[in-house]
């Protein structure tokens, strides 16, 4: 009942000696995430001592890797070192990045997107996002674990904290997996990586996708959905709101012209056969309304 992570997930996490991912391993364990060492060049050969499980520190995410058997890493590394910490982790093979980190230079972000799709074995997410979270089985990032229970809904959301809030409303249906993507305008997994994974998977019965203004992802989505996806499928688009040619929150949130704006957005998923809310609460009665039908 997942995609991208179950309960068998092996999880480092790279900065996990600094104060973000001390907190936030703690968080990730008490969730019950197989959190199996951590990775801090220098530190390598140390150990730490997080909710009663001591975790061993390496020097690289390859010795983490022959240790531990790690098939996933989460990235809790200061912006200026991130570059470096996501090479390694790709260097290594892993089959999962999920880089937290906010504020990386899109610069940056190119060189180690770049990477990874030139090397082929590593599926990013983020950067600048909240995780996933597969209720029940693991828990990856920053989403609060007590949001939700285990069901049949799968998520996908450029925005963390309406990822949180569609969570919350459709508590009592629950999700098979909530993916956040983050909102930088250089991303690794995409809503589309995501609407084909969930399309695929068979403990998936319908689909949320949040987006917001700035970019075409959103379009691009839509056309995928008409071609690919036959699970019922509900959006919403943040920023119907936006002043035009202002940045709203994140780095890729920027409207020029008619192209990105929320409306041009609604009107390709709607014809794609997406049930778009004009309010996360209101997408969430429509999905409610689908799964009750």
């Amino acid at each position: 009942m997942a995609i991208f992570i179950n309960k068998e997930s092996k999880v480092i996490v790279q900065g996990m000696t600094g104060s973000e991912g001390t907190k936030h391993t703690g968080r990730m364990l008490k969730y019950g995430t197989n959190i199996v060492g951590g990775v801090t060049p220098g530190k390598g050969g140390q150990s730490v001592e997080i909710e009663g499980k001591t975790l061993p520190v390496f020097n690289s995410v390859a010795e983490a890797v022959a240790a531990t058997g790690a098939n996933a890493s989460v990235v809790f590394v200061p912006p200026k070192f991130a570059k470096a910490a996501v090479m390694d982790a790709i260097d290594a093979a892993l089959p999962l990045v999920v880089v937290i980190t906010e504020g990386i230079p899109v610069h940056d972000a190119a060189v180690f997107y770049a990477h990874a799709e030139s090397k082929g074995t590593t599926r990013l997410i983020g950067p600048n996002c909240p995780g996933l979270i597969s209720p029940g089985l693991s828990n990856i990032g920053i989403i609060p674990g007590d949001i939700t229970g285990p069901g049949r809904i799968g998520l996908v959301s450029k925005s963390g904290t309406l990822t949180y809030q569609m969570m919350y409303e459709l508590r009592d249906i629950g999700f098979s997996t909530a993916v956040g993507i983050g909102g930088d305008p250089i991303i690794g997994t995409t809503h589309i990586d995501c609407l084909r994974a969930f399309q695929d998977d068979p403990d998936t019965d319908a689909i949320v996708m949040i987006g917001e203004i700035g970019g075409d992802a959103e379009e691009r989505a839509a056309a995928f959905i008409s071609e690919y996806v036959t699970k019922p499928v509900v959006g919403y688009v943040a920023g119907f709101t936006a002043p035009e040619g202002k940045t709203m929150g994140h780095a890729g949130a920027i409207v020029s012209g008619s192209s990105g704006t929320a409306e041009a957005k609604k009107v390709a998923l709607e014809a794609a056969g997406v049930k778009v809310g004009k309010t996360p609460s209101e997408t969430a009665a429509l999905m409610r309304a689908i799964l009750n039908g």
